[in-house]
């Protein structure tokens, strides 16, 4: 987590850093293998070198950036969360809760779609 903790101080309001703070652990934990990385000013984690998942923060909610394939693959999953999304990432509002089994199902998703993947992003 000390290579988020700058990214983390930098953050004003105290709720916003605290559930940025909370999912980024979480992430650390439950995945110990990613590689957890600052990249285009926001926490991301890879993998032998290739992106699994992003985060970056808004006014109105917490951003995952798990690339489209992801979003695809999961549409249906994060609407029943009470998500909503673009084709390149999902909006966690700050007032709801994290739903962390999807958050795992999206990171294993591209773990596995990824293994063999050379490139930082999908080709």
């Amino acid at each position: 987590m000390e290579v988020f903790a700058e990214y983390l101080a930098h953050i004003d309001n105290p709720q916003h850093r605290d559930r940025t703070e909370e999912v980024l652990a979480w992430v650390t934990d439950k995945f110990p293998n990613l590689m957890p990385k600052i990249a285009w000013n926001q926490p991301m984690f890879s993998e032998h070198g290739t992106f699994i998942i992003g985060f970056s923060i808004a006014k109105h909610h917490l951003a995952v950036g798990p690339e489209r394939a992801g979003i695809i693959h999961f549409s249906d999953e994060i609407v029943q969360a009470g998500y909503d999304h673009t084709k390149q990432l999902v909006r966690i509002p700050w007032g709801s809760p994290v739903d962390f089994s999807l958050l795992e199902k999206i990171i294993e998703f591209n773990i596995l779609d990824k293994a063999d993947c050379t490139t930082f992003w999908r080709q």
